[in-house]
């Protein structure tokens, strides 16, 4: 299959000593890519620009396919490729009623690496995507969901904690690291989670980390496509203003969604009380409210990443929105983790 480049950028130039080659080596031959640095995947801001650029800078670029439909993601992955003959993955949630289309559309289209969230696949999903030499990389909540993932066939991991922005789980990134790092050595692990400094990447390097993911950094980088009202409440904003949303019921559990406290996140109290009325009231089943709620996000956040309202849209963060001083490119960005990582190691 023939891609068109229309942009190729060499990186930040960095020497890169013996220790912490030979320390993520592992994650880049995994992920094809100079540095083990995957780009978390924040739906609207994660697209063919962000993309691109972090894989042309050297790092794993991944496009959140959130709630696309299938026509979407074939061009959004066909636009990325444009501007990229670096490697990158896309990121499908496990919920999405299209799937096993959407699966297909990354197949045809020969992405190399397929980053499976929000739910356990099914064996025969993996083993769809694998049967087409697809690398699968899964999300590990805890270590027997890890190993039973890769009795199931993922060729890699990512342990992401609460510090995350967006949906998270409830255990820290420190505490899955200790946890699932010493106990799974079959495949490569990511780690994301609170991730904003290189000393924290050489840290987890250290425990056996293949690499790190990163999300809330890249969103002020200069590629990325959110609108300046977002990327400034991203630098005004400190690790304690990045909060965990309210469960207003709880025999109506949903994820916790971690943002930048604001109006928007009164109004999703307001959203999971509507819902579960509609619910004790037979109005609608238990899947269709948890949809309803699920939608309010991705309407939510469309409003704050592309119209810039920073009132009543969601300000998905993760606590690492401390460490976002300024807008810089994605290069800069990666280049300063990495050389922190390599002081870190140094001493």
């Amino acid at each position: 299959m023939q891609h068109m480049v229309l942009m190729q950028n060499k990186g930040p130039s960095i020497s890169i000593s013996h220790e912490i080659n030979s320390l993520w080596d592992r994650g880049r031959k995994f992920l094809g890519s100079r540095f083990p640095l995957m780009g978390g995947a924040m739906s609207w801001v994660s697209e063919r620009n962000l993309v691109s650029s972090i894989s042309e800078a050297g790092g794993f670029g991944v496009i959140a396919c959130g709630s696309m439909g299938v026509n979407e993601l074939a061009e959004e992955i066909d636009a990325t490729f444009q501007m990229t003959n670096k490697p990158f993955g896309v990121n499908l949630i496990i919920m999405h009623p299209d799937l096993d289309r959407l699966v297909d559309v990354c197949l045809s289209k020969e992405v190399g690496h397929i980053v499976l969230a929000g739910g356990m696949p099914s064996r025969s999903l993996i083993d769809k995507i694998r049967n087409k030499d697809t690398k699968v990389i899964s999300f590990a909540p805890t270590l027997p969901v890890g190993k039973k993932l890769v009795r199931q066939g993922v060729d890699a991991l990512i342990i992401e904690g609460m510090e995350a922005g967006g949906h998270i789980g409830p255990v820290s990134t420190s505490v899955l690291a200790q946890e699932i790092l010493p106990n799974i050595k079959d495949v490569p692990i990511f780690v994301g989670g609170g991730i904003g400094h290189g000393e924290m990447i050489a840290s987890l390097l250290s425990m056996g980390a293949s690499g790190c993911q990163i999300g809330t950094r890249f969103v002020c980088a200069s590629e990325s496509i959110a609108h300046p009202n977002f990327k400034k409440a991203f630098i005004r904003a400190s690790a304690r203003d990045s909060q965990v949303t309210v469960q207003v019921d709880p025999d109506f559990p949903v994820i916790p969604v971690r943002a930048i406290h604001n109006a928007g996140s009164q109004e999703f109290i307001m959203v999971q009380k509507d819902s579960i009325k509609k619910f004790r009231s037979g109005e609608i089943s238990q899947k269709e409210a948890q949809l309803e709620i699920e939608h309010f996000w991705a309407g939510a956040l469309r409003k704050a990443v592309i119209d810039g309202d920073t009132e009543s849209g969601s300000l998905m963060a993760g606590q690492s929105v401390g460490m976002v001083k300024c807008e810089q490119p994605v290069d800069e960005i990666i280049k300063e983790l990495i050389v922190q990582a390599e002081s870190i190691l140094k001493r």
